[in-house]
């Protein structure tokens, strides 16, 4: 990891990190399975910067985005944001412009344990969304940011600011920030070693034989 940016071989996979962390003792890092790509093919690999939701009917009508204004506007390269909601789904938490934002400021992608709208503006961006489901509601005056960059739940597992996020159509996985180094490292190697065994299973060699070999399925 070099200034915030994780260096992380195009092949590595969420499931494949999941298995790092098994080797590590952490087997309850990969988030519920209701998050899902907005679109196929979507991945997203970078530091966490977190914000957390609560439900507020109240709001300030003169400035009622000031938090969220200080949160996109500090984000930086290579973070990817992770959205606490407490499971709520009064409202859509994420949108086009905030995605527009966000990768203005080199974040790589969002990860939201609620809706998200603008849906086919943050798809035609390119911009990696992860989520449940979609709503129409802007939050204000349904939902408030009680905090940025503090610790969060989402999809059941913890993540601190600083902790690298995977993304994908795999599901999304959480590397506390002091095994970053250990579990990419073994997931890049592991990817390299994928390739192999992809290579001789499809040449025809038996399972066994790979096994053998490899140590990898």
């Amino acid at each position: 990891m070099t200034g915030g940016m994780l260096h992380v071989d195009s092949r590595v996979k969420t499931a494949m990190v999941s298995d790092c962390l098994d080797a590590v003792g952490i087997r309850n890092n990969v988030m519920d399975s209701f998050i899902q790509p907005l679109r196929p093919g979507m991945r997203a690999v970078g530091i966490a910067a977190t914000m957390q939701y609560v439900p507020d009917p109240e709001y300030d009508v003169v400035d009622p985005y000031a938090t969220a204004i200080n949160f996109l506007d500090t984000l930086n390269p290579g973070e990817i944001v992770i959205v606490s909601t407490q499971r709520q789904s009064l409202s859509a938490f994420w949108g086009e412009l905030f995605s527009a934002a966000s990768m203005g400021r080199g974040a790589v992608g969002v990860v939201a344990e609620g809706p998200i709208r603008d849906v086919e503006g943050i798809a035609n961006l390119g911009f990696p969304a992860f989520s449940n489901f979609t709503r129409a509601y802007d939050y204000k005056g349904r939902m408030r940011i009680q905090s940025t960059r503090e610790s969060v739940v989402c999809g059941g597992v913890e993540v601190n600011p600083g902790d690298a996020v995977i993304a994908d159509a795999d599901g999304v996985a959480v590397v506390p920030a002091r095994y970053i180094e250990e579990v990419f490292e073994a997931a890049n190697a592991k990817a390299q070693t994928e390739k192999a065994v992809m290579r001789d299973l499809l040449a025809g060699k038996s399972v066994k034989e790979v096994w053998n070999a490899y140590g990898v399925l």
